[in-house]
């Protein structure tokens, strides 16, 4: 819609300052002739908006000149009070700083958009860690140090244990950001960039060294190839299995199945899925019982087998 267009424009300038038609057109993914008709629909309205020839131009607001929320939608109100995450920020340090914005949006917001609000926040909420998830006091202490250190650019020295030996290492380390995943927090940071759980920092210090993050960095693209290169490292093994009709795998292994699963006149169906490892497959086929059969690879095959073997010497005694 050409209003939701001209509210987007504004929003753009306003947070972005100058940008070209070109660039506008290609963030709202219409023509440059279209961006043209909505700054001229614009500056009709009155609203102070300048254009500048040459090659470091483009259109610009008035220094100072701020737009109102009334251009929210009642689905865009919704979104903004169920995308604030209260445990998360609280984490953070931030809960009374988000529950001040929250409430001065909301005073913001005219009276229907206000009402489609509060009955989102009243029925929507997010949990993001799992059951068995830490959630006790003080699963990750330092926190708050770290990101405070990312939001000022400032190197930690951390003792920190990872899986391998020697568990217990110290790093220095140069903050770019935070991610949250599945209810636990990651630091990414240089040199590297490498990715590091707050949750398994044993000592921080801080210090008042500062340094440059690189230019370009993009925190979200980093993270997308972060978890594809960990699921490929993850799955690197392979098993062929049938599947009896109505058995489920989880996971790319389930993806694989769904793709170039072949039926047997039986119902049963057989693929070649990837696995992690021998135990970890072994532990998470068992669990389907007589509804999987392993094919190969044989390690697997006979260590489900011993397996079965065992409980069954168990049990019969």
């Amino acid at each position: 819609m050409k209003s939701a267009r001209l509210v987007s424009i504004l929003l753009l300038l306003q947070t972005r300052g100058r940008m070209t038609a070109a660039a506008l057109a290609e963030e709202l993914e219409v023509s440059v002739r279209t961006v043209y008709r909505d700054v001229e629909a614009l500056s009709e309205a009155g609203v102070p908006l300048y254009g500048d020839a040459g090659h470091a131009g483009g259109y610009r607001l008035l220094d100072g000149y701020r737009t109102r929320l009334t251009g929210l939608t009642a689905g865009e109100a919704e979104a903004l009070f169920l995308a604030g995450v209260p445990g998360p920020a609280a984490e953070l340090g931030l809960g009374p700083l988000l529950a001040a914005a929250q409430l001065k949006v909301r005073a913001a917001l005219p009276r229907e958009l206000r009402e489609h609000a509060d009955r989102v926040s009243g029925r929507f909420h997010l949990d993001a860690p799992g059951w068995y998830a830490d959630t006790g006091e003080g699963a990750a202490p330092y926190l708050p140090a770290v990101a405070d250190a990312v939001w000022n650019s400032r190197v930690l020295y951390v003792l920190y244990r990872r899986w391998r030996e020697p568990t217990d290492v110290r790093r220095r380390l140069e903050p770019y950001g935070l991610v949250l995943k599945a209810g636990r927090w990651y630091v990414v940071a240089g040199p590297g960039p490498r990715t590091f759980r707050v949750d398994q920092i044993l000592e921080l210090g801080t210090s008042d060294e500062e340094f440059a993050r690189p230019e370009g960095f993009d925190l979200g693209a980093y993270w997308a190839g972060y978890q594809r290169d960990f699921h490929d490292r993850l799955h690197r093994a392979e098993a062929v299995v049938r599947l009896a009709p109505g058995a489920r795998l989880t996971g790319p292994a389930a993806d694989v199945v769904r793709a170039n699963g072949r039926t047997d006149e039986e119902g049963w169906i057989q693929a070649t899925v990837p696995i992690e490892s021998v135990e970890h497959a072994h532990a998470e086929f068992l669990r389907l019982g007589t509804d999987i059969e392993v094919l190969e690879p044989a390690e697997l095959r006979a260590r489900i087998a011993d397996t079965v073997a065992a409980l069954a010497r168990t049990y019969g005694a």
